[in-house]
């Protein structure tokens, strides 16, 4: 499977050091990347968001961002992100159950706390289309997370949902990231 377009013969030489890096650290070949290289605002905007990501920030520790990233790619049905997202989730301390879970119902699984349900919840709310943020929801999150936590949440769901539109708008197949 190929995407829609190929990137371009000839990089700018700041975005093949980029595209670089970005294939040394993942290991596989980084088609977003090479294909955005036709608009070169769009590949450098797009570098500094990822290079910008959240890691870990005190409680939004590895476990939760990759439940939340994961939640996110399944709930926009983004075979690449999915790929890449659930790439090593036992890493991160995530039981093939919870993994499954994330798919459909996550609220019957015991290992995962309220604080990580409650995540799981509001990263399907902003990844579903038409966005709908319930007052209740929204009033749960704000009482059990920080001003911070609430927009480490909110940022990390929302970078993966503009990820998983532009892979997909550009027909980009998984990268093998589970092979």
């Amino acid at each position: 499977m190929q995407a829609f377009i190929e990137g371009p013969k000839r990089i700018p030489l700041l975005l093949r050091i980029g595209i670089w890096f970005s294939e040394r650290v993942t290991g596989r070949t980084m088609l977003p990347a090479r294909i955005l290289a036709w608009y070169p605002k769009a590949a450098v905007g797009s570098g500094v968001m990822e290079a910008l990501v959240a890691h870990e920030d005190g409680r939004m520790d590895r476990r939760m961002l990759k439940l939340v990233r994961m939640t996110a790619s399944y709930a926009v049905a983004c075979p690449f992100c999915v790929d890449m997202n659930s790439h090593e989730y036992r890493k991160a301390g995530i039981t093939d159950e919870e993994a499954e879970s994330l798919r459909g119902d996550f609220e019957k699984v015991g290992s995962f706390s309220d604080w990580e349900k409650l995540a799981i919840a509001y990263t399907r709310l902003i990844s579903q289309t038409p966005l709908k943020f319930h007052p209740d929801v929204v009033e749960r999150v704000k009482a059990a997370f920080t001003e911070r936590e609430f927009v480490i949440l909110a940022s990390t769901a929302a970078q993966v949902n503009y990820w998983a539109r532009l892979i997909q708008a550009l027909g980009i197949p998984p990268a093998g990231f589970g092979e």
